[in-house]
């Protein structure tokens, strides 16, 4: 793990803002999904990929209504139709 030394205040809602040069670096762009833990006294944030939400997959996977849905999917409810 590597420090940065940058200290952030949670706000009233109890967010936290990531410092721009942390999200560049990072390659976090807005709407980018992240995962969070909770391992012993530490909250971890982790990059999360774009997974299929009826299956889990990360492989082809396209938005559709706001839901992450792959490619195999769409073809098998295209299919129960």
């Amino acid at each position: 793990m590597t420090a940065t030394g940058i200290e952030r205040k949670l706000d009233e809602l109890g967010r936290v803002v990531l410092p721009k040069e942390l999200r560049n670096t990072m390659h976090l762009a807005t709407g980018t999904p992240m995962r969070i833990y909770v391992e012993g006294n530490r909250i971890i944030l982790e990059k999360g990929s774009h997974a299929c939400a009826i299956c889990g997959d990360t492989q082809n996977v396209k938005e559709i209504n706001g839901k992450e849905v792959c490619q195999n999917c769409i073809t098998a409810i295209k299919e129960q139709g």
